[in-house]
C-alpha cells in the first residue's frame, strides 16, 4: 500500500432534475480526477432532491440504474477510487440510502445502506421522518483499496461513535462521509462531529456535503471538509459549488497512532464492541 495519496471532494448543487444533477456530478468527477484526485467522493443524495416525496422517483436499482452506470463508467475512464455520494436505492418493495464504491477498473467494491435513519422534529421547526419512506441498513462497510482500507458512513451514521470505533477496528484508516446536514445541524454540529471522530478513531474523516441551494425545500450547510488524525483541518470548502482536494497522509496516521497509542490503551477487560450481525 501507497503511504501517499490524493482525496477529492466535490461538492456539488443539487437540483430537481437528474440529468442536470447526473451530468454536473461527471463534470466535477473529470474535473477532480485531473487536480490529482485518486479517491473521489460525492455528497448525499446527489441526484435528487433531499426530500422523502423525492426518493421513490429518483430510486434505482442495482445494477442497471442510470446513476449506479454513470459512477461506474466514471470510476473505469478516470482511473478512480469512486465513493459515489449516496442515491435512492430500490431493492424490490423496500428503498435505501446507498452508497456505492468503486474501484479504477469500474469494479463494485462495496455499497453502504445507511444504518441511521434521521427521523427528527427540531425547535427551528425543521421536521424530516427518513423513515416514512426510506428502511435502515444493516452491515457496517470497509471497503479495501490499494492505498488503504476506507469505511464509508452516510450523514446521520456519524452521530454514533461506535459505529466510527467498529470501523476502525475493523481497519479503516480513512472514513467518508456523504451528508446533507441542514441549517440547524450543520452550523452547531458538522465540523466538531467531523473532526471528534477523527480524533476518537485517529483516523481521517471526509465530510462530504452538497452545495447550498436556497431554493431548495432542504436546504443543505455545504462546508465539505477533510480532517487529519490529530484532528486538524486540512482541506475545507465554504457553502459555494467546488472541489476541495486534500493529501492522505498514513505515515502521518501511524505516528499520531505510535506516540498516543489510545486504540491499544482501551480496556477491553472492562468494555468491548461487538458486531451483531
Amino acid at each position: 500500500m501507497r503511504d501517499k495519496f490524493k482525496l477529492a471532494v466535490c461538492q456539488l448543487t443539487v437540483v430537481d432534475d437528474k440529468t442536470v444533477n447526473l451530468k454536473q456530478a461527471r463534470a466535477m468527477i473529470k474535473a477532480a480526477a485531473q487536480t490529482g484526485g485518486q479517491v473521489v467522493v460525492l455528497p448525499e443524495m446527489f441526484n435528487c432532491p433531499h426530500e422523502n416525496k423525492s426518493f421513490p422517483v429518483y430510486a434505482e436499482t442495482f445494477p442497471n440504474g442510470e446513476t449506479i452506470q454513470m459512477l461506474k463508467e466514471a470510476a473505469r475512464e478516470e482511473k478512480i477510487y469512486l465513493i459515489g455520494g449516496s442515491i435512492p436505492e430500490r431493492d424490490r418493495e423496500r428503498l435505501y440510502n446507498t452508497s456505492f464504491v468503486f474501484s479504477p477498473s469500474g469494479e463494485l467494491l462495496g455499497r453502504h445502506r445507511k444504518i441511521h435513519l434521521f427521523d427528527v422534529q427540531l425547535a427551528s421547526g425543521l421536521s424530516f421522518r427518513e423513515s416514512d419512506t426510506l428502511a435502515p441498513g444493516n452491515t457496517l462497510t470497509v471497503v479495501e483499496t490499494e492505498y488503504c482500507p476506507i469505511g464509508v458512513v452516510i450523514c446521520y451514521d456519524l452521530r454514533f461513535p461506535e459505529l466510527l470505533r467498529l470501523m476502525a477496528l475493523l481497519g479503516a484508516q480513512v472514513i467518508v462521509v456523504p451528508a446533507a446536514f441542514n441549517m440547524t445541524t450543520g452550523p452547531a454540529h458538522w465540523e466538531v462531529l467531523l473532526r471528534m471522530r477523527a480524533v476518537d478513531n485517529q483516523v481521517y474523516v471526509v465530510g462530504a456535503s452538497p452545495a447550498r441551494n436556497e431554493a431548495a425545500s432542504y436546504v443543505a450547510y455545504g462546508h465539505s471538509l477533510v480532517v487529519e488524525p490529530w484532528g486538524r483541518v486540512i482541506a475545507s470548502a465554504d457553502e459555494k459549488e467546488q472541489i476541495i482536494l486534500a493529501e492522505i497522509d498514513l505515515e502521518h496516521l501511524h505516528r499520531v497512532r505510535e506516540e498516543l497509542p489510545l486504540l491499544k490503551h482501551r480496556r477491553t477487560d472492562l468494555y468491548q464492541l461487538s458486531l451483531t450481525f
